[in-house]
């Protein structure tokens, strides 16, 4: 039994490690991605090609529009687009951590229980995991 255990917490950290390892790479990757595709994009640019094919592959010059709000007034932007209109392209969300936090505050602050409040509008269950960290 026990050797199971030792086994399966080998496994388990073994896996972590790969699956960090595996998202650095996946890191440099996009890294690189970016860099070619830019020094691509540029060349084409220069050369005035707007596409061509290599090894059956299409290769061809896309301009997106891309726009994003200014941190500190999104609040304003927000509020401006509702004004003129255009509130259906704003939601509102709830960071899952900071709620799974306030949740569990609320409840032991209300003898172990969900406030009534709460009910129905969220759903809490428990998840147990293996917590994994140099000794």
């Amino acid at each position: 039994m026990e050797n199971k255990m030792f086994d399966l917490a080998d496994r388990l950290k073994e896996l972590r490690a790969s699956k960090k390892d595996a998202e650095q790479q996946v890191k440099n990757i996009n890294a690189q991605i970016d860099e070619v595709d830019f020094a691509l994009s540029e060349l084409m640019a220069e050369t005035e090609t707007q596409s061509f094919s290599r090894a059956g592959t299409l290769f061809y010059l896309n301009t997106a529009t891309r726009a994003s709000g200014v941190t500190e007034r999104k609040t304003e932007l927000y509020d401006t687009l509702k004004k003129e209109g255009f509130g259906d392209l704003v939601y509102e969300t709830v960071n899952a951590n900071s709620l799974s936090a306030f949740v569990k505050e609320q409840i032991s602050e209300n003898e172990d229980q969900l406030p009534s409040w709460l009910d129905g509008l969220v759903k809490v269950y428990e998840k147990t995991t293996v917590g994994v960290r140099k000794g």
